[in-house]
C-alpha cells in the first residue's frame, strides 16, 4: 500500500508535474494554432469547401476529446464493477493457454498480478470477496483509449491523402478541358480552317467513345460489358473521349446556354464539398468498430477475412462506374437505331437504387474500413509487438498489408476520379455548380425565405385559431346583442 501511495500525485516532485503539464499544454496550443492558421489560409484562398471540411475535422477531434474525458472520468467506477467469472472466461482475442490447477503459480506471475492490481488501484480481495472478478482493468481501458485515437488519426490521414492524390489525378484532365473550350481567334479563312479542324477532332473523340463502348455486337452483351468494365478500372479508367462525351452530356442537360462552362473546375469544387462528408466518422462507422471488436475472437481470423471487404466493395464501385459509362454509350446507340435524337441523357436510374449519393457513402465506408485495418495493425504492433497472438501468423499479415496498400492506391488514382466524373451523370446537378459567392448568396436567400415562411405560417395559424367555430359563435352573439 505504501508503494502504491508513493506513486501517486501526492508524492510526485512538483517540477515533474509542472514540466509534464507544460509539455501537454504546449503541444495542445501548437495544434490549435496550426489548425487556426490553416483555416485562415483556406479562407484567404476562398477554399470554403475545404474550410468546412476542416471545421468537420475539429468536430471529430472534439468528439475524441469527449471520449477521452469519459474514459478517464469513468475508469474509477468501471474498475470496481465485478462480474461472475463465467462472463469473462470466453471470446478472447487470443486463445488462453491451458492452466494446471494443481501447479503453484510462479513468482513471475505473482509479481505481474500484484503490479496489475496496484496499477488499477484495486485491492486483491475487492472482487474476490464476492466470488467475482473485475469487468475490465484500467490498463485495458487505456489501451482501448489509444486505439480509438489512432483510428481517428489514420482515418483523417487516409482520407486527406486519397483526396489529394485523386485531385492530382483529376488535375491531369485540365488540358482536355482547355482543348475543348479553345476557340479559333483568327479571322477569315484561317479561322474557318481552325474551326473545321476543331470540329473534326471533336467528332473523332465522340466516334472513339461510341466505338469503344458500343461498337460491335459483342460489346453490347451485358456480361461482356460488365467484364470489360471490371478490368478497365485498372488501366486508363477515364480516357479523353470519355471525358469529352460526358462533359458534353452535362452541358447539354444543365448548362445548354453556357457551352463554355468550366466543367473541370466544377468537378474539383464538388469533390472538395464531398471531402467534408468523407472526413467525418458517422455513427454507423463507430457501430462497425464495435461489431468488429466483438467478433475479433482468437481462432476466427476475423481481421484477415475482414480485410477483403474494402477491396471487394471498391472493385464493385469501380466496375459500376465504368459500366455506367458503357450504358450511356449503348443508350445513344439504341436511340440511333430508333431514329431518335442521339444524345447522352444523364439519369439517376443508372445508379444503384436511383441514388448517385450511395457511391459516396460506399467510398466513405471503404476509406474508413481501410484506415481501420492499417490503424489496428500499427496499434497492435506498438502496443503488443510483432509476435503478439492478435497479429496471427505471417501468412495472414502480409496479404492484409498488401490489400490495404492496393485499396489506397486504386481508390486514389482510379475510383475517386471516376466518381468525380460519372456521378455528374445524375438527373440533377450538384451544389458545386455555383461558385462560393453565389452559394453564400443562395443559402442566405433560402434562409430568409424559410424564416419569412415560418412567420407567415405562424400568423396564418393565429388567424385560423381566432376564427374557430367557437370564436365565430361568440362574435355573432356580440353582434346580435350590442
Amino acid at each position: 500500500m505504501a508503494e502504491a501511495r508513493s506513486g501517486s500525485l501526492e508524492y510526485t516532485p512538483t517540477w515533474v508535474v509542472a514540466f509534464i503539464c507544460f509539455i501537454i499544454v504546449l503541444l495542445s496550443l501548437l495544434a490549435e494554432r496550426g489548425l487556426h492558421h490553416l483555416g485562415k489560409c483556406l479562407k484567404r484562398r476562398q477554399q470554403d469547401a475545404l474550410f468546412e471540411a476542416l471545421q468537420k475535422l475539429k468536430e471529430e477531434l472534439m468528439l475524441l476529446g469527449f471520449i477521452s474525458l469519459m474514459l478517464t472520468v469513468s475508469q474509477a467506477a468501471i474498475r470496481h464493477i465485478c462480474v461472475p467469472p463465467a462472463l469473462v472466461n470466453n471470446m478472447f482475442p487470443c486463445k488462453k493457454p491451458l492452466e494446471k490447477h494443481d501447479a503453484p503459480k510462479s513468482s513471475h506471475s505473482v509479481i505481474i498480478n500484484a503490479r496489475h492490481l496496484l496499477s488499477t488501484g484495486e485491492s486483491p480481495d475487492h472482487c474476490a470477496a464476492k466470488g467475482q472478478v473485475p469487468l475490465v482493468s484500467v490498463e485495458a481501458l487505456h489501451q482501448l483509449h489509444i486505439f480509438i485515437f489512432v483510428l481517428a488519426v489514420f482515418h483523417v490521414i487516409f482520407c486527406a491523402s486519397t483526396m489529394v492524390l485523386g485531385g492530382a489525378r483529376i488535375q491531369q484532365w485540365k488540358h482536355w478541358e482547355d482543348w475543348f473550350k479553345k476557340r479559333p481567334s483568327q479571322k477569315g479563312t484561317t479561322r474557318r480552317g481552325h474551326a473545321h479542324a476543331h470540329a473534326h477532332e471533336l467528332f473523332s473523340a465522340n466516334y472513339e467513345f461510341f466505338e469503344m463502348h458500343a461498337g460491335g455486337f459483342w460489346r453490347r452483351s451485358v456480361v461482356i460489358s460488365w467484364l470489360r468494365s471490371f478490368f478497365k478500372q485498372f488501366y486508363g479508367s477515364v480516357t479523353k473521349s470519355e471525358y469529352i462525351a460526358l462533359r458534353q452530356a452535362f452541358i447539354m442537360s444543365h448548362c445548354r446556354t453556357n457551352p463554355s462552362f468550366d466543367f473541370h473546375k466544377y468537378m474539383l469544387r464538388t469533390l472538395e464539398i464531398d471531402f467534408k462528408k468523407v472526413v467525418s466518422i458517422s455513427w454507423y462507422l463507430w457501430l462497425f468498430v464495435v461489431v468488429f471488436l466483438l467478433l475479433n475472437v482468437g481462432g476466427w481470423n476475423t481481421y484477415f477475412w475482414l480485410s477483403f471487404l474494402p477491396l471487394i466493395l471498391l472493385l464493385m464501385v469501380g466496375a459500376k462506374l465504368e459500366y455506367i459509362i458503357s450504358s450511356l454509350a449503348l443508350d445513344v446507340s439504341e436511340k440511333r437505331n430508333r431514329a431518335e435524337e442521339a444524345v447522352i441523357t444523364p439519369s439517376d436510374e443508372l445508379f444503384w437504387f436511383h441514388r448517385p449519393g450511395i457511391v459516396l457513402q460506399l467510398i466513405h465506408f471503404i476509406l474508413f474500413q481501410n484506415s481501420f485495418e492499417i490503424a489496428f495493425f500499427f496499434w497492435i504492433l506498438f502496443t503488443y509487438g510483432i509476435h503478439s497472438c492478435i497479429m496471427e501468423k505471417l501468412g495472414f499479415l502480409i496479404p492484409r498489408l498488401v490489400m490495404g496498400v492496393l485499396v489506397q492506391v486504386l481508390c486514389s488514382y482510379s475510383t475517386l476520379p471516376l466518381y468525380a466524373l460519372v456521378t455528374q451523370m445524375g438527373s440533377k446537378f450538384k451544389k458545386g455548380i455555383f461558385d462560393n459567392v453565389v452559394q453564400s448568396t443562395l443559402e442566405g436567400w433560402l434562409e430568409d425565405t424559410r424564416n419569412k415562411g415560418e412567420s407567415t405560417s405562424e400568423a396564418h395559424r393565429i388567424e385560423m385559431q381566432s376564427t374557430t367555430p367557437e370564436s365565430y359563435n361568440v362574435q355573432v352573439m356580440e353582434s346580435e346583442n350590442p
